[in-house]
């Protein structure tokens, strides 16, 4: 751990060595250096930030649109310029860089307060049990790459999975995974964002497989989704009983482009764009949004931006708010306490959200 270079405030992460509220401040050259620089270290070998070759090719299947100089790979490592043409190593219809397996119900899920494996929700139209769904599992399914790329990372193998890409499967391989007593099927990772794709064929197989029986389509993502996926990926979610998961890292987009290496434009509008669905479900909740609390960077300043965002979309979308772990470059700060993630969660509240919940509350301290 280390104090803020410009203003003193303790803790910040010695891979930034500024303060979150600093961020918010900087400006032009000196943010972008910043930027820059850490996630040259961060990213490593793969871009630093979503590269914008003049002349290069231009990759659509995300909102990051690289452009791709000859020879080269896009943010995710996942698409290459080759012979000036766009080359997908993984996420096509063909083809994903996954790897998956079955998580016993009820399982540790951003939306497990709420969604049918964990709560009273949803029955029977779309659960098993009246109560928490025992006996049955997840098929959680882990994407290699992602089209972020945050310092505080708690899945970082997709990355070393998308710079040697060799679990490469078939969305047949993956459907065949389902069981009689697999009660959902989860994306996650990395992200689902840049291998859309893939993750909405394995989504059109599963439904036939699952001939009349439940199983619930869901999606942790990012939310920097291209649009184009946007309104099958809703539908799915909707007729399955799943629910779409937004992880909301932070509401400033300094403090979200330097975390992340990205804007968060396109997660803001993607979430705003998928809450004109929830009255079309309201049981199980299908939109659910989610942020970790970092101390130093997102505590109760962000909080309130997101949940304000939140409140003015739906009150009643439910929201968690998750406990930190060090890791990644952000491995070095401390836990958050008990005393701030209280503050946090009062916080969104008192903003107008009318579910909000403390999640792995066994890492505050």
């Amino acid at each position: 751990m280390a104090t803020c270079k410009l203003c003193g405030k303790y803790p910040v992460s010695r891979s930034l060595l500024i303060c979150g509220d600093c961020i918010k401040n900087l400006s032009g050259p000196e943010l972008e250096e910043l930027i820059l620089k850490t996630h040259k270290q961060s990213r490593y070998p793969l871009p630093a930030t979503p590269p914008k070759e003049s002349g290069g090719v231009t990759c659509f299947l995300c909102p990051n649109r690289c452009c791709i100089e000859l020879g080269k790979r896009g943010f995710c490592g996942l698409k290459e310029n080759r012979d000036n043409r766009l080359a997908v190593i993984a996420g096509d219809s063909r083809k994903g860089l996954v790897t998956w397996y079955h998580d016993p119900l009820p399982t540790n899920c951003v939306a497990d307060w709420v969604c049918p494996a964990g709560s009273q929700s949803g029955y029977p139209d779309y659960s098993y049990t009246p109560n928490k769904e025992c006996g049955y599992t997840n098929l959680a399914v882990f994407f290699g790459g992602c089209s972020f790329d945050c310092l505080f990372c708690q899945n970082r193998s997709y990355h070393a999975m998308a710079v040697e890409p060799s679990e490469l499967h078939t969305p047949e391989e993956l459907v065949d995974a389902i069981t009689e007593r697999t009660a959902c099927l989860c994306f996650f990772g990395g992200d689902p964002s840049p291998q859309m794709p893939f993750a909405l064929e394995v989504c059109r197989l599963a439904i036939r497989k699952k001939r009349g029986r439940i199983l619930r389509l869901c999606w942790e993502t990012n939310g920097n989704i291209h649009e184009t996926f946007i309104d099958e990926m809703a539908e799915l979610s909707l007729i399955s009983g799943g629910c779409i998961k937004f992880d909301l890292k932070a509401i400033n987009e300094n403090l979200h482009r330097t975390l992340s290496g990205v804007s968060n434009k396109k997660t803001m509008d993607n979430f705003a764009y998928l809450a004109k669905f929830i009255p079309k479900r309201p049981d199980p909740p299908f939109l659910v949004a989610s942020t970790l609390l970092v101390p130093g960077y997102v505590g109760v300043e962000e909080v309130a931006g997101i949940a304000r965002f939140l409140a003015q979309l739906d009150p009643d979308i439910p929201y968690t708010l998750l406990a930190f772990f060090p890791h990644h470059f952000f491995r070095d700060l401390p836990l958050m306490s008990w005393k701030e993630a209280e503050q946090c969660r009062e916080t969104a509240l008192q903003v107008g959200l009318k579910r909000v919940r403390l999640g792995n509350v066994h890492l505050l301290k």
